[in-house]
C-alpha cells in the first residue's frame, strides 16, 4: 500500500504538464501529511512476535483483523 501511494505522489513530478484542472483533481485526490500519518506506523504482521515485542516494551497491541475477502468481495 505504500508503494502505491508513493508511486501516486510521485505523479506530481509530471504535473508540469497538467492543466490547472488536473492538478485540482490531483490535489484533492491525495492523501494529505496527516492522512497518510499511518503509514508510518510499524505494522507487524506476526501477532506472536507482536506480543512479545508490546510486553518488552509496556505498550498495547493494537489488532486490526478480519473475516473474507480483504477487498470485501465473497
Amino acid at each position: 500500500m505504500k508503494g502505491f501511494i508513493l508511486g501516486i505522489l510521485s505523479l506530481q513530478l509530471a504535473q508540469a504538464d497538467w492543466s490547472a484542472t488536473d492538478q485540482q483533481l490531483v490535489n484533492e485526490i491525495l492523501p494529505t501529511e496527516k492522512e497518510a500519518a499511518w503509514l508510518e506506523i510499524p505494522w507487524r504482521t506476526n501477532l506472536w512476535e507482536a506480543r512479545k515485542e508490546a510486553a518488552r516494551s509496556g505498550k498495547p497491541i493494537y489488532l486490526w483483523e478480519m473475516d473474507g475477502h480483504p477487498l470485501g468481495c465473497t
